[in-house]
């Protein structure tokens, strides 16, 4: 299967595979606060450490902890596994594909033909097809563009650190509409521990309007596929 090395290299980009996200915190004191305009989602999350030291807000502080927690194990996935964007897709396709029919795999099937994406499915049966289309799409999808808009840049350790913190942010921010959007993919990703790796793929989603899926004709589920390749 296809390599994680587009996401390997966004994450070394962003210095996260060399940042010690339960450690970090006590190296950026006062000179965090200057970031804040700038950098401003790594800042801000650092900042709400500092609730660690109070009891009103306990509550805000074990939750970023478990993000970082589930952050590291999503990032070590990417290391030591296959290809987490191909594994999330195929958990999506899963979802949407479990109760169709033969003749609707079909119908699909064939919407695709007719704008010249052609799906290799051995058999028409839901997982099969979702194994299959979860294939094309990531043959098809230019991750690399996806991870551009997402890299930001920063000068300087602290800087970087502050950088990087805004990374595990905006996955944990991902992941907190994803569960409202979708509970169920939601919780299929937890599962796997890609929940956090979920924002990599956001932007393809939503430019496809691919959590209307569940709702859609089978004609628009072929225009969601469609999308999420071009």
């Amino acid at each position: 299967m296809y390599g994680n090395s587009e996401v390997i290299g966004y994450l070394q980009a962003n210095k996260i595979l060399a940042l010690k996200l339960d450690r970090a915190v006590s190296a950026v004191g006062k000179q965090v606060e200057n970031q804040i305009e700038t950098l401003g989602m790594g800042a801000t999350r650092l900042l709400y450490y500092s609730s660690c030291f109070t009891d009103e807000y306990n509550d805000v502080c074990r939750q970023q902890k478990l993000e970082d927690k589930r952050f590291r194990h999503a990032v070590a996935r990417v290391i030591q596994h296959g290809d987490v964007v191909y594994d999330m897709l195929r958990i999506y396709f899963e979802e949407i594909f479990k109760y169709k029919t033969h003749d609707q795999l079909e119908r699909i099937k064939k919407e695709l033909m007719a704008v010249n994406i052609h799906i290799a499915a051995s058999s028409l049966t839901g997982a099969g097809f979702a194994l299959a289309v979860a294939t094309t799409v990531r043959m098809g999808l230019n991750l690399s563009v996806q991870l551009s808009a997402l890299t930001g840049r920063a000068v300087g350790t602290i800087a970087t650190l502050v950088v990087a913190y805004g990374i595990v942010q905006k996955a944990a921010d991902s992941a907190n509409r994803l569960h409202v959007q979708h509970p169920s993919y939601y919780a299929a990703l937890y599962v796997q521990e890609l929940e956090m790796m979920y924002f990599l793929l956001e932007p393809v989603f939503e430019r496809a309007g691919a959590f209307n899926a569940q709702w859609s004709s089978d004609s628009n589920i072929a225009s969601i596929i469609s999308r999420m390749i071009r």
